[in-house]
């Protein structure tokens, strides 16, 4: 079986160091208002990029399970 630094450990860190500049970019888009909530269009935008990233997180962690498990 993988150790965990060969299989937990770049799924952590892709995740957390990806997670900052993602969740830092997402700041920055606030604060600049680039993106416009009163507007129906964006507010979809910003769950769709929130979604993308959980959704994507989710679907590695399952991969990865699935490789070392089954």
């Amino acid at each position: 079986m993988p150790s965990f630094s060969h299989s937990w450990l770049p799924y952590i860190y892709l995740y957390v160091a990806g997670g900052l500049f993602f969740f830092f970019g997402m700041y920055i888009i606030h604060k600049s208002n680039s993106l416009d909530l009163r507007l129906k269009k964006n507010r979809w935008w910003r769950k769709v990029l929130y979604f993308g990233f959980f959704y994507f997180m989710i679907i590695h962690a399952i991969l990865i399970i699935a490789a070392l498990y089954w």
